[in-house]
């Protein structure tokens, strides 16, 4: 595997990402991660983050001198190499210009890390420090007209760093030289695929689970079915899956997942607990309080229901994925991790709770996972299902989330689904949905004044989740949905359509 050190960035998840695409695993790790962790973990190769740390700040984060003489290679990206060329007695200044944006890079060595590329590339820098002058034993790989290092490398310890940002989309041959470093370098093999993680979690399970019994939080999306089917030929009957209709879902969608598991041959408990979760968020209008509220509602109906079930059930298990941990603020590296929104089954899980929580999938991006799930047989109806959030339409309620409300954008949502689907853009989308918003306005039907409910519309595109861009959907198909959603949902007078991007807007609302 490839070691990711982060250091801040907030393009440490892109590098891994970039990593995984190409068939090689990786992890995020603690940029202080000891030596010795790293030959437990049998890492191949290190990867130093860029981060927003300058090296001359007293408390800058530095990696542990060790990995040096390790004979493990490393490549330093930005930060990462200016903190190396200083580690190992270079000399790092702050720029007089700093270079933000495209440059280009002229390569000076072009072998190992830019072997079969140009004499120049176009690059993405970000940095305003500069390395000026190289550690012994170094020598300069390439430059812009603003950096005369922008690369350098010690061949004979693998040390290699680059002052741009070959992981972000800008740098067009960036990726290429991520695969020079990991393939070439590393001597890493691209043998990560679904059927080789399927096959290292499977005696993992095992292993933790033994002879215990284990509830699987369903909700019929792609991830909590993926581990239901990976725990089912993990386990076997050790399994029981349970539904909790908490009274957020999608018009019918509670009949829809009861009907395709029974198919499945896997135990399903459905369990209506809509009224208990309306009082309990009932006057709660601020979003973090609601995604608390509705994850730590959702626990403790499993506990209740854990008691009821014959036998005990020790564990828990989610479908918790690395983006849910990355954005709740609980990732890899809590001191440099930012809480953009707590998601119920992370943030939201309260500190005294009667279970082991097992989260089979929580080191993989949805891409990943749809993979493992055809890999298991998972229906493509449900591996490709768009993405719908744990605690369902009550963040897509602004505001206070009535039963009236919830209706009134159920039906909503549902043409949302039909026109999308009917002109052939439902696997085109990451997602789209409607959103509820907390105001009226003024509108004309049959003649008479209305004075009604607005809703807006969200379609993007994304790969991840990590990022996303506002679909650009044909002007007839927006027509259609807010013609249909005008005519057939009368508490409903206006529709709108959001048109930004992710960041700096997130993909849901609350």
């Amino acid at each position: 595997m490839i070691a990711i050190f982060d250091f801040g960035s907030q393009y440490s998840k892109i590098i891994a990402r970039k990593i995984r695409e190409s068939h090689v695993y990786c992890e995020v790790l603690p940029h202080n991660t000891s030596l010795d962790v790293l030959k437990e973990k049998k890492v191949k190769g290190i990867i130093f983050s860029g981060g927003p740390s300058s090296v001359f700040h007293e408390n800058s984060p530095k990696a542990n001198l060790d990995l040096y003489e390790s004979n493990i290679p490393i490549l330093g990206i930005c930060y990462g190499m200016q903190m190396m060329a200083m580690q190992l007695d270079g000399e790092v200044i702050p720029g007089d210009k700093h270079e933000y944006g495209k440059a280009i890079f002229n390569i000076d060595q072009p072998m190992n890390l830019f072997h079969g590329f140009l004499k120049e590339i176009p690059i993405w820098m970000s940095h305003g420090d500069m390395v000026i002058k190289m550690p012994k034993g170094f020598q300069r790989l390439g430059h812009t007209s603003n950096c005369a290092i922008a690369s350098m490398g010690n061949y004979e310890k693998k040390l290699y760093g680059v002052q741009f940002h070959p992981e972000v989309t800008h740098t067009p041959k960036g990726l290429e030289i991520l695969q020079n470093f990991i393939y070439t370098i590393c001597d890493c093999k691209p043998n990560w695929t679904p059927k080789s993680y399927i096959k290292e979690i499977l005696p993992a399970i095992k292993q933790e689970i033994k002879s215990e019994k284990v509830l699987c939080a369903l909700s019929g999306g792609v991830d909590s079915t993926v581990v239901a089917f990976l725990l089912k030929k993990a386990i076997g009957n050790q399994l029981t899956c349970v539904f909790i209709d908490q009274g957020f879902m999608r018009k019918d969608e509670a009949k829809r997942i009861e009907k395709v598991f029974k198919e499945f041959k896997i135990k399903l408990i459905y369990v209506d607990a809509s009224e208990r979760f309306f009082n309990k968020i009932k006057g709660v209008t601020d979003p973090e309080e609601k995604r608390k509220l509705i994850g730590e509602e959702f626990i403790r109906v499993f506990e209740e229901k854990s008691k009821e079930f014959q036998g005990t059930y020790p564990f828990l298990a989610q479908g918790t994925l690395y983006p849910d941990i990355i954005e709740s603020g609980v990732g890899d590296v809590p001191e440099t991790s930012v809480k953009i929104k707590t998601h119920h089954n992370v943030g939201g899980i309260p500190e005294n709770i009667d279970f082991k929580i097992i989260e089979p999938l929580k080191r993989l991006f949805k891409d990943e996972v749809r993979k493992v799930g055809l890999e298991l047989g998972v229906p493509e109806e449900i591996v490709y299902r768009q993405p719908f959030p744990g605690p369902g339409l009550a963040i897509r309620v602004i505001g206070e989330v009535t039963p009236e409300r919830v209706k009134i954008l159920q039906e909503a949502d549902a043409i949302v689904m039909e026109e999308i689907k009917k002109v052939g853009y439902y696997r085109k989308l990451w997602q789209a949905f409607a959103i509820l918003l907390p105001i009226k306005s003024v509108g004309v039907q049959g003649d008479k004044r209305t004075y009604s409910n607005v809703v807006a519309i969200r379609a993007v595109t994304s790969e991840d989740a990590m990022t996303a861009n506002w679909a650009h959907l044909p002007y007839e198909l927006l027509e259609s949905i807010s013609s249909r959603i005008i005519n057939e949902v009368p508490q409903i007078n206006r529709v709108t359509y959001d048109i930004s991007s992710k960041p700096p807007a997130t993909i849901e609302w609350e």
